[in-house]
């Protein structure tokens, strides 16, 4: 069984440390554990290392469109390699949550998260794995799209690396174990 690891996110280096970017730099780091490359994916715009979990093939996948437009790259590339929506993890920001917070689920609602929409109407079905990455909310009356698209300030880039290393291995363990071990050992 084959399993998509989909790091939502931005392209470009102007959101790469971004609070809207931590999905796709959770991607990184599973890619570079197993010291795989991405790849460019030929019709489809999107780049992907495949690697391994256990006895598990796993494509990490990051698209080259804007995250409210990615949903239709990662269910492309899924229907392609015969990925079941329920094998898909997307990982993401959630602004719903403190700063800091892992949480994991199977489906639910999207929270206005445009990024889970589109993969949401792209799948055909919201029953899709989450790696919730919580940002926190804006400060007073800022606006939260333009605080999600702000890099971390400099006193969280320290503990925003080591939830990016917590939520790498809350992927490899949904893999693995399953998403019930998993919520036992991550979500906090």
């Amino acid at each position: 069984m084959a399993w998509l690891v989909a790091g939502l996110g931005n392209p470009g280096d102007r959101y790469a440390r971004t609070r809207h970017n931590v999905g796709s730099m959770v991607a990184d780091v599973v890619a570079s554990r197993s010291q795989e490359r991405f790849r460019k994916v030929r019709f489809i715009p999107l780049d992907v290392a495949e690697t391994r979990a256990g006895d598990e093939l796993v494509y990490v996948a990051k698209s080259h469109r804007y995250m409210n437009e990615a949903g239709p790259s990662y269910a492309s590339f899924a229907k392609k390699r015969h990925v079941d929506a329920a094998q898909v993890i997307a990982i993401h920001d959630d602004i719903d949550m403190a700063f800091g917070s892992l949480r994991m689920k199977l489906g639910g609602a999207t929270g206005g998260h445009n990024g889970l929409k589109s993969m949401q109407s792209a799948l055909g079905t919201p029953d899709f794995l989450r790696v919730r990455i919580g940002v926190g909310r804006p400060p007073g009356r800022q606006d939260p799209a333009d605080f999600v698209l702000e890099p971390f300030a400099k006193g969280e880039v320290d503990e925003v690396r080591v939830i990016i290393e917590e939520a790498a291995d809350a992927v490899l363990s949904l893999v693995v174990a399953g998403l019930e071990t998993t919520q036992n050992t991550f979500n906090r």
